[in-house]
């Protein structure tokens, strides 16, 4: 944040360190708002959320994944920022632990703090691809793992071998498996596989606010088990009472999937101009299988990201986001680096880039 902030007093800045997609949501999303605005819907809905968006996400998961959901286990949550804390608070007690990669979303870790859960941090790299297997988990005592597929901020992709590994590892140890799927829809060249296909009783967590494009109408959902509904709904009630009314009747017209393809060919060519142009002066381990980030090594320059980011932005006036805000496993060598922007953007911050590094 320290980053965004002062990129926004250099009026020439190019933006790589926001994950915000700068794209426009599907149409239909607009006429629903307007349609909704119009017929005055300005009440609360269920806690759970509107009954015919929960039907029409199960829909989505028929649609794109071929997997049957009742729409009763979908419960419609303020962005998936909301949806952690409460599967957090519902699944853990004070004191109980959580497994998460390092490097990994630097939210995550705080929500656990705030509830007063441990986070167990797992340090992954390039020798898996940057994932959680269970092989980094048979000696640690937790009561939930958590993983991100396509990950922020490395952009990599979980198996489908791996992920059933974590189902089958997570069933045996009578833990709970929450993956988060907001970064489905971006995914380039393989077909990205949703937890749920391997087992029924993982915890899914995904939103509008990537593939859809609309980060500021903060909806998202979450997919349980049916025995953690009624619990979710107590949780959801006493806290935000409800998803914003206006942004659920807006999301059903979100999945308009000739648009979407168009969103995930810009952001995938996007990925290809920013990725052949810094992979000859950054170390990259990982490119990028979806989301849209890319995880830079900058080892041969320095090793305080942070600091190396600040003189970059300074003298290049490109902003790109210290590893560091990511976890400390080795984070201090790497930045992110975010294809957000147009592409001739990143033509520029690469031309800087050249010019200030070599």
């Amino acid at each position: 944040m320290d980053i965004l902030k002062k990129a926004r007093e250099i009026p020439d800045a190019v933006h790589l360190e926001i994950g915000e997609p700068d794209l426009e949501p599907p149409p239909e999303v607009i006429e629903r708002l307007n349609l909704a605005i119009a017929q005055k819907r300005f009440n609360y809905t269920p806690a759970l959320g509107l009954w015919e968006l929960r039907e029409r996400i199960a829909k989505h998961y028929w649609d794109y994944y071929k997997v049957d959901v009742n729409p009763s286990r979908i419960v419609i949550t303020t962005g998936t920022s909301s949806a952690f804390l409460v599967a957090y608070s519902m699944l853990m007690e004070v004191g109980d632990s959580v497994a998460l990669a390092d490097p990994s979303y630097p939210c995550y870790k705080n929500f656990a703090y705030l509830l007063g859960i441990k986070p167990v941090f797992v340090d992954v790299d390039e020798s898996t691809n940057y994932q959680i297997t269970p092989e980094h988990l048979w000696d640690k005592d937790i009561k939930a793992v958590h993983i991100s597929s396509p990950s922020n901020p490395t952009g990599t992709l979980y198996t489908e071998e791996n992920l059933r590994a974590l189902c089958e590892y997570c069933r045996e140890k009578d833990i709970y498996l929450i993956s988060d799927e907001i970064y489905h829809g971006l995914v380039y060249e393989r077909k990205e596989r949703t937890v749920l296909e391997f087992w029924d009783r993982a915890i899914v967590i995904n939103g509008f606010s990537k593939f859809f494009c609309m980060p500021g109408f903060r909806i998202g959902w979450m997919i349980l088990p049916e025995e953690l509904i009624r619990p979710a709904e107590i949780v959801m009630q006493n806290t935000y009472i409800c998803a914003p009314t206006l942004s659920q009747y807006s999301a059903l017209g979100a999945f308009d999937y000739e648009y979407l393809s168009k969103v995930r060919e810009t952001f995938r060519k996007r990925r290809d101009v920013l990725y052949e142009g810094i992979k000859d002066i950054f170390l990259v381990f990982a490119k990028p299988e979806g989301a849209f980030y890319i995880w830079a090594d900058i080892g041969r320059y320095s090793e305080d990201s942070y600091e190396f980011c600040m003189k970059v932005l300074k003298d290049a006036k490109v902003a790109i986001t210290p590893g560091v805000d990511f976890g400390k496993n080795k984070t201090n060598r790497f930045v992110r680096f975010a294809y957000t922007r147009k592409e001739e953007e990143l033509r520029l911050a690469v031309e800087r880039l050249k010019e200030y590094l070599t």
